[in-house]
């Protein structure tokens, strides 16, 4: 049953699923829809999963903004934009668990900046994906350039950013967007195979990395960067995953990881 609220929580054992619940708009984001995401991420917050997948219910991912009650030509877009979806995007870039965006049908606008904010993309070959933002006279937003530059490149990010193209799953994958592409009636099956493996593994260590790369991605030194490792390493050391890792690998067995 679709959730009147456009998002819903779903969990399985370790694994959790955002779902974006309006398939009538294609997942499209109203201002409902965004308060509901955020009413998960504090379920999230306050009952830890420890992998999530966010994915779209019916023929799309999500068509990114519903402009169906909007006034884009006098409205003031740096406040909608400032107050309403930068700081979704934010914290599920944040988020301290690991994240897999599941992409199948058209992944645009603010719909891309979500898929984007996940640590993994792993999208169908059907998918269609981009912020054509160019047909309408604009810029990217939600973080789209800093995805693009990041996960692509700047001359390749500019390339799809003059020309407001969509790319499928194929071409995503082949020139780094996503992780990988796969067979659009496997994708739910890939997905949820990873996110349990990942959630099998040492969840508050990767968390650690995570946070390692993010600040990275914003301008850690070398030097900064060995330093948190080094810090990260002494908090994690006698942790008990950390031993249970260390006592499988001299007892030559696998370990079972706990996310502690």
């Amino acid at each position: 049953m679709t959730d009147p609220r456009g998002v819903r929580l779903e969990r399985d054992g370790e694994r959790a699923e955002i779902v974006l619940d309006r398939p009538a708009v294609l997942n499209a984001f109203d201002d409902a829809m965004v308060g509901a995401f955020h009413a998960v991420l504090d379920e999230l917050d306050a009952t830890p999963a420890r992998c999530v997948v966010v994915r779209g219910e019916g023929r799309a991912f999500s068509a990114g903004r519903d402009l169906s009650d909007a006034d884009p030509l006098h409205e003031d877009a740096h406040a909608i934009l400032a107050e309403v979806f930068n700081p979704m995007i934010r914290r599920l870039a944040v988020l301290g668990v690991p994240t897999i965006a599941a992409v199948h049908g058209a992944c645009l606008g603010v719909g891309f900046g979500v898929a984007m904010a996940c640590d993994l993309v792993v999208c169908a070959e059907r998918s269609r994906i981009g912020s054509p933002f160019a047909n309408i006279g604009c810029v990217l937003d939600s973080g789209g350039h800093a995805a693009l530059v990041h996960r692509v490149g700047p001359h390749r990010a500019l390339e799809l950013i003059y020309t407001g193209r969509l790319i499928d799953g194929h071409e995503a994958a082949a020139i780094g967007l996503v992780n990988r592409c796969v067979p659009d009636d496997d994708l739910l099956g890939e997905v949820r195979g990873l996110a349990d493996a990942i959630a099998a593994g040492p969840t508050a260590a990767f968390a650690r990395s995570k946070r390692l790369v993010r600040d990275l991605l914003d301008g850690a030194t070398l030097d900064e960067a060995m330093e948190a490792e080094a810090v990260a390493q002494g908090e994690l050391a006698g942790t008990p995953d950390y031993v249970e890792g260390m006592t499988a690998f001299l007892e030559k067995r696998r370990p079972r990881f706990t996310g502690r």
